[in-house]
C-alpha cells in the first residue's frame, strides 16, 4: 500500500508563524488534492515543550541561527514554535484534516530535536511511525510539506533507511533556506539516498 505523509503543515510554519517558512502557504492547496488518494494519510507535528533547549531563548546570549551542542548533537538555534496546546502548534486550519487518519506528533523531549518524523535527532527514541505504516502494510511512501531543508528531508532519508520506497513530491515541498540552495542540496541529498522525485 502506498501512504501520504504529510511533514509539518502548522501554523508556527506558515505566514504569521513564528518559524514562518518562504511560500509555506502554498502547498496546502497541493496537500487538499491529494489527501483523497491515499488510504492512508498521516501529518507529523512538531510538539515542543515551552522549555525545549533547541529554542535560541532558553540560551542566554544565544540568537536564533546560532549552532550549539546539544545532548552531544550539532544543534541550531530555532525561535520559539510548535509549543504544546499553542496555536502555532496546531495543524493549518485549511487543510483538509478530516482526510488525515493518524497524527505523529514529535520534538516531545525537552533536552533533544526531532527533525525526522521516525525519530528524534539522536535516533534514540522513535515517534511510532515505523510501527504504524509496516502495521498497514505500507511499502511506498510520498512525502511532503515542511521544510524542505530539514524536516522534510530527514524524515525521507529515515524512511529510506527504514527500507520504504519513498517520493518526494517535489510541488509540496518548500524550504526555510537559512543558508542559500539548502533545499537544492537538500533534495540533492535525498535522491542520492534513493528517493524518488515526483513532480
Amino acid at each position: 500500500m502506498k501512504a501520504l505523509l504529510l511533514v509539518d503543515l502548522q501554523n508556527d510554519f506558515l505566514p504569521g508563524g513564528s518559524l514562518a517558512v518562504p511560500d509555506g502557504q502554498e502547498i496546502i492547496a497541493v496537500a487538499n488534492r491529494l489527501i483523497p488518494s491515499y488510504e492512508l494519510v498521516v501529518a507529523t507535528q512538531d510538539w515542543h515543550p515551552r522549555v525545549h533547549r533547541s529554542f535560541a531563548a532558553q540560551h542566554p546570549g544565544k540568537r536564533v541561527g546560532d549552532v550549539i551542542e546539544l545532548d552531544g548533537l550539532e544543534q541550531i538555534l530555532w525561535p520559539e514554535h510548535c509549543v504544546q496546546g499553542t496555536p502555532g502548534a496546531e495543524l493549518c486550519s485549511a487543510l483538509n484534516s478530516d482526510g488525515i487518519h493518524r497524527i505523529v506528533r514529535k520534538g516531545i523531549d525537552p533536552a533533544l530535536d526531532s527533525y525526522s518524523g521516525f525519530f528524534d535527532n539522536g535516533h534514540r527514541r522513535s515517534t511510532g511511525l515505523d510501527d504504524l505504516l509496516h502495521s498497514r502494510d505500507v511499502s511506498q511512501l510520498h512525502v511532503m510539506g515542511l521544510a524542505t531543508d530539514y524536516c522534510v528531508k530527514y524524515t525521507v532519508l529515515d524512511a529510506l533507511e527504514l527500507g520504504f520506497g519513498t517520493h518526494l513530491l517535489l510541488q509540496g515541498v518548500r524550504g526555510v533556506e537559512l543558508n542559500p540552495g539548502d533545499s537544492e542540496r537538500a533534495i540533492e541529498r535525498m535522491v542520492a539516498a534513493g528517493a524518488e522525485i515526483m513532480l
